[in-house]
């Protein structure tokens, strides 16, 4: 696991978008590279930060926040008091940290904040951090990552850091569990290979997704191991999913009645927190429809997605449907692979 934080080439967007035009990259300090002060100061930060989401100490964090995050903090509050609990109890451990210096960043002749880019060579090798933030202020900003156990499951708490009269204050909070169903994203990875080599592509794919979605720091980071995992997951995907599943491209699959099913997106859900984890599917519907209809609807579109992929049942627990219509709430069920038939 370290070996793979040391190859992480990240690229850090605001809005996960790609950004283009960057004209120049600023300048990035790894924690190898960087002075025992701010790398100390870094990790204090972090922990105390990670201390305040593990109490629940909302307006702790609030007070130690940038001001244009502080102002309206309810979204961030909210988040915090979902993950508290979850990293209630454990030991925060400081992974990783990296100083990021936007001082020399100008502001748009409007005004805008601006893109930012930061190339982060780890240990004077050819590995890079690279770091593109959309909408930057200058500024000299820091990236911690923090892990966090208390027995029962790992998570991850990423925070983007902003000096501020000498003290570092959070401009980014990012939490993520390490584990589904009780495993890692290197164990998913692996399991998925070997579906690979099985012939169970379509369990493969979603194994993959899972792998990504725990080896992914945050959504907006990239790096070369999860390039390599990418790669592979495109490689293995059905033929059916070589162009993704998307609402411009569903998955369309015919029940035995002749009734047709689009599925414009395929996951995977741990939220139940089984032995094992679940398969999303997005089902397009004309209209919702009476509650009763609507869950008959899905229980037939989950049966037919299984008819059609039978592989699915074994490696899965069950399947959550979300039935949807553009402008309205999703109608959503969900039932074990033994309910389905």
């Amino acid at each position: 696991m370290a070996g793979m934080k040391m190859r992480l080439r990240i690229g850090l967007l605001a809005t996960g978008i790609l950004l283009a035009g960057v004209a120049s990259a600023e300048v990035c300090t790894t924690q190898s590279q960087m002075t025992a002060a701010d790398r100390d100061a870094l990790a204090a930060a972090a922990r105390s930060l990670a201390a305040k989401v593990q109490a629940n100490d909302v307006s702790g964090l609030r007070a130690e926040t940038v001001a244009e995050y502080a102002k309206d903090f309810n979204g961030i509050g909210g988040v915090v008091g979902s993950t508290s609990g979850k990293v209630k109890g454990g030991t925060p451990i400081v992974e990783q940290v990296y100083l990021l210096d936007g001082t020399q960043l100008k502001r748009g002749a409007d005004g805008s904040a601006p893109d930012a880019q930061f190339f982060c060579s780890l240990n004077k090798s050819v590995t890079e951090a690279d770091f593109m933030i959309s909408g930057l202020l200058p500024g000299r900003y820091g990236f911690a990552i923090v892990d966090v156990s208390n027995g029962v499951s790992p998570w991850r708490l990423s925070f983007l850091l902003r000096q501020e009269q000498g003290q570092w204050q959070m401009a980014g909070f990012y939490p993520k569990p390490l584990s589904a169903a009780g495993h890692d994203g290197l164990w998913y990875w692996t399991q998925a290979r070997t579906m690979v080599a099985q012939k169970e592509h379509w369990s493969a794919w979603l194994y993959y997704q899972q792998a990504e979605s725990l080896l992914r720091p945050t959504n907006f980071i990239q790096s070369t191991h999860l390039e390599k995992l990418k790669a592979e997951e495109t490689t293995a995907a059905p033929p059916a999913l070589s162009e993704g599943v998307s609402p411009e491209a569903p998955l369309v699959v015919k029940a035995a009645d002749g009734a047709e099913y689009h599925f414009t997106g395929l996951g995977v859900d741990d939220s139940l927190a089984n032995d094992k984890i679940d398969v999303t599917a997005h089902l397009n519907v004309e209209q919702i429809g009476d509650p009763a209809t609507a869950r008959k609807r899905n229980a037939d579109a989950m049966a037919a997605l299984l008819a059609a992929y039978p592989e699915l049942r074994k490696p899965f627990h069950g399947v959550w449907v979300f039935a949807e219509v553009p402008g309205q709430n999703p109608f959503v069920t969900e039932q074990a692979m033994s309910d389905i038939h």
